[in-house]
């Protein structure tokens, strides 16, 4: 099995800059979708923002690039409108790192929010293994290929490995949030997640002004 299989494949469409006004409506219409991002490295303030991805259930994939270090028309864009729409549950994977570049490029205050490796932390209790590939891989008996994780997301011309890389990562995770949920709901873990998914984009903002170890003695 693929991750093309698990929802109609349909090509995603790039889009420089911001979505477009009608692809913003489509996804206004749904219950939730999927949210990604890629960016030059992992340090917040150094390494920018270059791709957002979305996806919904009916496998409608979104890329949305930004070139340079401009950010200044993301204040009002289609993208932080949608990252902000309160009836629209955005799906993440390890979303304290994305909700943390998508406030600081962005200005989004992005909510309600799910994130999957939290949701993996209460229910997988029997591994430490709660990466995107090892949950992929267990709940969706797919081995995902991360080749590209580490490629250059900046590049003038992204490469047909490259955003097929950032297409499978919104692609599985819809049905991955789908089984988690269930998984949540037997173990009776549901709430505690709910509260954690509600705290997170507090904890992101300390992540942005750079406090840590909060909670310590």
């Amino acid at each position: 099995m693929t991750a093309q299989t698990l929802v109609k494949h349909r090509k995603p469409e790039l889009f420089e800059g911001d979505l477009s006004e009608e692809r913003l409506q489509h996804y206004l219409s749904k219950p939730v979708i999927a949210v990604d991002t890629e960016t030059r490295g992992l340090i917040l303030r150094r390494d920018r923002l270059c791709l957002v991805q979305i996806c919904d259930h009916d496998g409608v994939v979104s890329f949305v690039r930004y070139k340079g270090d401009s950010f200044d028309a993301a204040a009002k864009s289609n993208v932080k409108t949608l990252l902000e729409a309160p009836g629209v549950l955005k799906i993440f994977h390890f979303g304290r790192f994305d909700i943390s570049v998508l406030k600081y490029y962005l200005g989004a205050q992005t909510n309600p929010v799910f994130c999957t490796k939290i949701a993996s932390k209460l229910v997988r209790t029997y591994t430490d293994r709660h990466g995107l590939k090892d949950l992929v891989k267990e709940l969706l008996r797919i081995e995902l290929d991360k080749s590209d994780q580490t490629s250059d997301w900046s590049a003038p011309d992204l490469s047909d490995s490259q955003l097929e890389y950032a297409a499978n990562d919104v692609r599985v995770l819809l049905p991955i949030y789908d089984r988690i949920t269930a998984l949540l709901e037997r173990e009776g873990r549901m709430e505690l997640a709910q509260k954690l998914f509600q705290a997170l984009p507090t904890i992101c903002e300390l992540d942005i002004n750079g406090f840590k170890d909060m909670f310590e003695h």
